[in-house]
């Protein structure tokens, strides 16, 4: 296995230990126990916790990024239909509460974890939704300031997901992947974006 190769399942081994456990179970220790490897290996790669954080982070957003990528496919394009671009989103947003479950819940650790280094929470905090797709949705429904309705867009998502995570519709919203899932955020997405659209 190559250095890279084994950086890259370190980092996605501590993903995993921050969604299952939290971040204070994040430790050198605790990746080297995960992926069975010889004590001591994961601080021969990653040599302090401020670096087994980073390569977290950095990793997330890949993942982000590459599934985003995989799930909107290369011919993305912002729809003018409101409706139908709800229940893209929707889908998007229900794929992190149920496939990318383990990834949102890190995420979330970690960005509290980060806060105060901005060269890691700035990523972090960007790696789940992108607003300039978001301003280009705004401006296909010709909204007046379509960056502003954009970040504002992005604002909505992030809470729907975290309140299906964390908060109090985690006690008693639909199953994740459940048509009834993507209705109800779809339908959160659509009064927004119909709002917006004026």
């Amino acid at each position: 296995m190559c250095e890279q190769d084994r950086r890259t399942r370190i980092a996605d081994a501590a993903i995993e230990l921050v969604a299952e456990q939290g971040v204070r179970a994040l430790t050198h220790l605790a990746v080297d126990a995960r992926l069975g490897l010889p004590r001591g290996s994961t601080s021969y790669y990653v040599r302090t916790r401020r670096a087994l954080l980073e390569a977290a982070v950095k990793r997330l957003a890949v993942r982000a990024r590459e599934d985003f990528d995989a799930f909107a496919g290369s011919d993305f394009a912002p729809s003018p239909d409101v409706r139908a671009a709800a229940d893209r989103i929707a889908v998007h947003l229900d794929r992190m509460l149920g496939e990318r479950r383990n990834d949102t819940i890190a995420r979330y650790a970690l960005v509290a974890e980060v806060t105060a280094t901005a060269e890691l929470h700035e990523p972090l905090a960007r790696a789940a939704f992108s607003e300039q797709l978001a301003a280009g949705l705004m401006a296909s429904l010709q909204v007046p300031d379509p960056a502003a309705a954009g970040a504002d867009l992005v604002s909505l998502c992030e809470g729907l997901v975290f309140d299906r995570v964390i908060g109090s519709r985690s006690l008693n919203a639909p199953e994740p992947g459940s048509a009834a899932s993507r209705e109800q955020l779809s339908r959160a997405v659509e009064v927004f974006l119909r709002g917006a659209a004026g």
